[in-house]
């Protein structure tokens, strides 16, 4: 197998994904170039989400600006040319959730304190249209309604039941790291084409694209979501 690039996120505030996280991580998958990709979270924590302090401050225009980027970011990992796995070694929350949905493959440890979902329609917050065809692409859809409009955040055996995640495991890394080296011993060339085929851009539909700049960036810069924000900063 190639040599195992590892992408071990390290932020701020439990690995929150702000603008220079997502450009750091930009920059890595591009430092990859194609080798068999390990993305993992540095702590207690793969991501806790989005960097709040960040969103808090935004205006329609940087609103639009970080969601760009989050969405260049997600296609980025979904798309990478090579096989991706996630090790998921406590929180996975929104944003951070949203990373594990890009990649491959989906192991977690069985660390039952830890919390996975896709809790934006809690927060008020409306899905960016290629984000949401992600979970429409990776959730099964007999849980999706669940997953997407329940907006809770799980402990790994309920998200294992919920189809976010493949595996549990007492030993993740172990089995992430034989996992990815099984996908890497495929003939490279196949395993890409393969993916390109079952993993095309992710673009969101268009009348979805329309209604979410017409009123869904909204909710990205609502009173009630900074105030929702600067209760949970505060706890």
């Amino acid at each position: 197998m190639p040599l195992m690039y590892e992408l071990a996120l390290s932020f701020p505030g439990k690995n929150a994904l702000g603008t220079r996280a997502m450009e750091t991580i930009l920059a890595k998958l591009d430092e990859a170039r194609g080798r068999p990709l390990l993305i993992t979270g540095e702590g207690n924590a793969f991501s806790a989400g989005l960097d709040l302090k960040e969103v808090a401050g935004f205006d329609l225009a940087a609103a639009q600006s970080f969601l760009s980027l989050l969405e260049r970011m997600v296609d980025a990992l979904y798309r990478y040319p090579g096989p991706t796995v996630a090790l998921v070694n406590g929180h996975a929350i929104a944003g951070g959730c949203v990373l594990t949905l890009a990649c491959d493959a989906r192991i977690v440890a069985d660390v039952q304190s830890a919390r996975i979902g896709l809790n934006e329609v809690a927060l008020g917050l409306r899905f960016p249209p290629s984000i949401l065809e992600l979970a429409r692409r990776r959730i099964p859809p007999n849980h999706l309604a669940t997953v997407v409009l329940g907006a809770g955040l799980h402990r790994p055996d309920e998200a294992l039941r919920l189809g976010m995640v493949d595996t549990v495991s007492s030993d993740a890394r172990a089995l992430a790291e034989t996992t990815l080296a099984a996908l890497a011993a495929h003939p490279a060339a196949a395993y890409v084409d393969a993916k390109n085929a079952l993993c095309p851009k992710l673009a969101g539909r268009p009348d979805e694209l329309e209604a979410f700049q017409k009123s869904g960036l909204q909710s990205w810069v609502s009173p009630e979501l900074k105030a929702t924000i600067a209760k949970m900063l505060k706890k």
